[in-house]
């Protein structure tokens, strides 16, 4: 039996107008192959302020509790996805399309016990394939999971399109189809850059960088699970079902698409608010111990440039007051320069392609836009700007790369 497993966000499920177009896209692949094996995972209804949203649900508890246990909050975050699960069981029954819904702990996801962040350790499909062998659709609960014995765990943020590629894993699935508000990964964000353009293809490492670097694709977690098991993720709209959307595959890498740049292909710009960039002047041997301490209470640093007198990082906002504890406890000199913002270019073909940076530089400064610090890899240049800048920082690279 082929098995075809679909991951369904909050946005597609956020209402029943939307989940009944959910349930058109699913008795279509019905209708082509009535022996396909069809599983399909969802996330809560909705985004933020929603009524069953994850984190209004998780404000019912913190509105009584300012501190409220993980266990707890993983049991009630768990809820969203069942009651989205449930509806749309019960609408495709009403179309005559047999169904069942299970929770992560029912599908056979097994996980440690990080609460509100668990990793899944192994996935039992036998419970999936029996409900598959007696022609049922299979619509799973994502986001979640048991440790082996029992405690309901939820796997953080982005933790459906981690669920759906690790039952795809399990039940051999050469695809998983992820269906989201847009018609696939672009060259930007489009509410940031209306010239963005739709990537048909691309390789599992350059949209790992771009989940790693802000562009709110798939969760990186997910890609490199679809990686390690060769799993083609095809991202489609849900409002816009017959539209081929972008794969990601490993096919894909150096593929030529339609605005390559002659030979210069760069794939896309991501961008990353409430950043605040680090300066530190210190001795070595104190500033190991400063490092030492960042690592003990998992602070991320990033765009890090060592120099001997002076030391240059960038972390996210929400560090800043652990961070500045410890430097006032080593008693360093520091700086820090809050509401920056990080913008990078990625491709695959970045590295030994001379002038790339010297292009943003041009296209930054044309623009009138101050350049605080960079930072690349491989396939990725990386540039830290005032966050008043970080629209305008993503339309003059993206103008450079892809419109000239």
């Amino acid at each position: 039996m082929d098995i075809l497993v679909q991951k369904f966000g909050g946005t597609s499920v956020e209402s029943y107008d939307k989940m009944n177009e959910v349930c058109k896209i699913i008795k279509s692949y019905k209708e082509e192959n009535e022996n396909l094996g069809l599983v399909v995972v969802v996330s809560a209804m909705g985004r933020k302020g929603a009524p069953y949203a994850t984190d209004t649900l998780i404000s019912l508890c913190s509105k009584i509790n300012e501190e409220p246990q993980r266990r707890e909050l993983d049991i009630i975050m768990s809820c969203g996805e069942i009651i989205s699960g449930t509806i749309l069981v019960n609408m495709l029954r009403t179309r005559n399309i047999e169904a069942v819904f299970l929770t992560g702990y029912q599908a056979g996801i097994i996980t440690t016990r990080d609460y509100s962040n668990a990793k899944i350790i192994d996935i039992n499909p036998n419970r999936i394939q029996m409900e598959l062998e007696n022609k049922k659709v299979v619509v799973i609960a994502g986001f979640q999971g048991a440790t082996e014995d029992g405690e309901i765990t939820t796997l953080g943020r982005g933790g459906s399109d981690t669920s759906a590629v690790a039952i795809g894993k399990a039940l051999g699935s050469n695809i998983v189809e992820i269906y989201t508000d847009v018609d696939g990964i672009m060259t930007a964000d489009p509410r940031v850059e209306p010239e963005a353009k739709v990537l048909k293809c691309i390789d599992y490492e350059e949209v790992f960088q771009m989940a790693d670097k802000g562009a709110k694709v798939i969760h990186p977690r997910a890609v490199q699970l679809a990686k390690s098991g060769n799993i083609t993720l095809a991202i489609k709209n849900t409002l816009n079902p017959t539209f081929e959307g972008t794969k990601i595959c490993l096919e894909c890498k150096n593929e030529i698409i339609e605005y390559e740049q002659g030979d210069k292909l760069m794939t896309a710009v991501a961008h990353k608010d409430k950043i605040a960039q680090v300066k530190i002047k210190t001795s070595e041997e104190v500033f190991t111990q400063v490092l030492n301490e960042i690592e003990k209470n998992d602070i991320s640093i990033d765009m890090i440039n060592f120099f001997i007198e002076e030391k240059i990082f960038v972390i996210e906002e929400e560090s800043i007051e652990v961070l500045e504890n410890i430097l006032k406890m080593f008693k360093v000199q520091y700086e820090i320069n809050k509401n920056c913002a990080k913008v990078t270019l990625i491709g695959a073909q970045i590295s030994g392609t001379p002038g790339v940076m010297a292009k943003i530089v041009r296209a930054l400064s044309k623009s009138k836009i101050s350049l605080l610090q960079t930072s690349d890899s491989s396939m990725t240049i990386s540039c830290l700007v005032n966050k008043e800048d970080m629209s305008k920082t993503v339309h003059a690279i993206h103008d450079e790369f892809y419109l000239k």
